[in-house]
This record gives C-alpha cells, structure tokens and sequence, in this order.
C-alpha cells in the first residue's frame, strides 16, 4: 500500500481531487451514460479543481489535502455522476507572487495539466494558469498554453490583489483571450476588504463571499465598459454568476433611475444585455434557480459545473434533467454541448 506521502512523491503532481498515475480507465466502473431524447450526450464538467504539489511547494503553500484523492477515486466519482469529462482549473494563489518566481510556478502547473490531459484525453481537458498581476506575461503565458500545450483557455480569480479585472491594466490580457477565441473561467477569490463582516456561523467567507465577489466582478466589467471594448470575449463566471443574475434588472434601474450614475463610461446596450454574451455554470442547486438563470442569461449560456472535489454537489447532472422548463435541446447544451464548442471537444 502507497501511502498518500509516498503517492504525491511519486507521481510528481498532487490534485485536489486527482494525481498522476497511468492510466486506469479500464479498472474503474463503468461509467454511467446521459441520455437526451435518445442521444448519448458526451457530458463535460467546466467546474472542477486541482492543484499541482510541486508549484504549491515551490510557492512555500500546502496542498489542501483534506480533499486529496487519486486519480482512480476521481475517475469512479465522474463515472457514478455520469460526467464524462472535466475542465480542470486551478485556483489562483499566486497573485502576489514576484515576477520570476510566478513565471515558473505558472510554467510548471502548465506542463503538468498539459501532462495529465495527454494521459487521459477522453476525460480530461484543462485551463491554464496565468501570472494575471502582470497583464503582459499572463498574455504571453496564455498563448504558450493554447498553442503549444494544447490547454483551452485561463482560469482567472475574480480580483488580483484587491484590483478589479475591469482595470485598463488587464487590457492586454483581455485583449490575447478575444484573439485566441479561448474560454475564460473566472473563479472568485478570497479578498479582505470584508474580513471582519464574514465572521461567524455560515461559513460565511464562502457562502456569500463567493458569489457576491462574482458579482462585483462582473458588475465592474459591464460598467467601465470592458465587455464594449472586448465584445468577442468568451468569459464563464463560476456559482451561476453569483447573485447579479437573480437581480440584474436592478443594474438597468440604477442608469436612469439615478441620472448621472452610468454616465462616465457610456455603454453600448442596457447591463442586463451584456449578461447574455457572458457563459455561466450550472451550481445553483435547484431547478426553480436554474430555470431562472436560463431565463435571464439563455441556456445556451450555462455549462455543467460541480465545484469537484469540495462537495457542492453530487447530483449536477440530475438538476440538470430534472428542471422542467428546460427543452431537451436546452438540457443537451448545458450537459455538454456548449462545452464541447467551447473547449474544442467532440461531441458524442
């Protein structure tokens, strides 16, 4: 028996949720097939986490290995949710990082996932990590990762270092993802701003800092006119886009409501509009919360999302085709169509 020491030893990269290790497909159950309208969908999960232990060592970081699978017990887990393949994105935690240092942390985690996703092609894709607090070098980063490690896009924070993503300094990054055409996942990050109001019963620094930063984020980059400026973007906001989808119309309101206040950066179309050039995934947990996101956004905006390995979820799939509103043409894009178009991926 390999001990989880001697394991991450070993194998060289350590996810939350996976390592690698050769190939076991034919060891795990069989996997559980999604049907729409007799079509066997090809289902793929935009929303699942790793890290990588050797770039959390040389940040000096733990790997948050309460949550530390092998790759075997991640493949049986998507095999009993009936997910066929995953986007893995690594959360940042390196916005603070200097310059040299998260040049080959970033260079590091990249050829790993890029190692993995070659390992297991039927089952895994990956976005690349980027050094976003130098808007320059995460543009370059991005491009090595699309073209030369065959990775499908950015995973981002929500904030870099307490700075919005609606800053004119991200513009060069902003600018290489239109370009390339790659997809954006953008997850939220821990800021500090409301530390001492998140204190207490609730879990509160998750459950509502999370999608509220999403929401602060997105809000920022419709109204300085960063989604105007890069109108061909392809950004998917994690948790349903936080709360600005269940109360959007509110950011309609403000503009003429309140004169003046969305004056300084005039827009091209109403807030609520830039909501639907936007993607979003599905972790919203009921079928009332998810027949409303498709109604504000469109279903052809949403994708399958679990937040694996951290327990949101097991059942993604099932909310999915268990939320009558949906058509089954509605309920295939979400499943895995979308994402399929996306990230390059052939449809089953």
């Amino acid at each position: 028996m390999i001990t989880r020491r001697q394991f991450l030893s070993h194998a060289g990269v350590a996810f939350v949720g996976c390592a690698l290790v050769p190939n076991v497909s034919a060891q795990a159950p069989r996997r559980r097939p999604v049907v729409v309208n007799g079509r066997r969908l090809r289902t793929i999960d935009v929303h699942a986490h790793c890290v990588i232990a050797e770039a959390q060592t040389l940040m000096k970081q733990k790997p948050p290995g309460d949550y530390a699978m092998t790759w075997e017990q991640r493949l049986q887990q998507m095999d009993a949710q009936g997910i066929d393949m995953e986007a893995l994105s690594i959360n940042p935690t390196w916005y603070a990082l200097e310059r040299d240092l998260v040049t080959k942390v970033i260079a590091l985690q990249n050829e790993k996932l890029a190692e993995l996703c070659e390992r297991h092609p039927d089952r895994l894709v990956a976005f690349g990590s980027v050094a976003l607090q130098y808007p320059d070098l995460a543009a370059v980063q991005l491009e090595h990762a699309v073209k030369h490690l065959g990775l499908r896009g950015a995973a981002i924070g929500g904030s870099v270092e307490g700075q919005e993503l609606s800053n004119p300094k991200f513009h060069p990054f902003w600018a290489k993802a239109e370009e390339l055409g790659v997809l954006v996942f953008m997850h939220p990050q821990r800021t500090g701003d409301l530390q001492n109001r998140l204190k207490g019963n609730g879990y509160l620094e998750n459950t509502i800092h999370n999608p509220l930063e999403t929401t602060i984020a997105l809000s920022h980059l419709i109204y300085e006119g960063t989604l105007d400026r890069f109108p061909g973007l392809k950004l998917c906001a994690a948790h349903g886009g936080g709360y600005l989808p269940s109360y959007a119309d509110r950011s309609d309101a403000v503009c003429h409501l309140r004169p003046g206040t969305c004056d300084a950066v005039p827009l091209k179309k109403k807030p609520t509009q830039y909501l639907r050039q936007l993607y979003y995934d599905s972790l919203v947990f009921t079928p009332e919360a998810l027949r409303h996101l498709a109604a504000q956004v469109g279903a052809s905006q949403i994708m399958l999302g679990t937040d694996t390995p951290f327990h949101w979820t097991t059942t993604a799939v099932e909310h999915v085709l268990s939320t009558p509103e949906l058509n089954d043409a509605e309920r295939a894009a979400i499943l895995g169509d979308t994402a399929a178009q996306l990230l390059g991926i052939k449809t089953a």
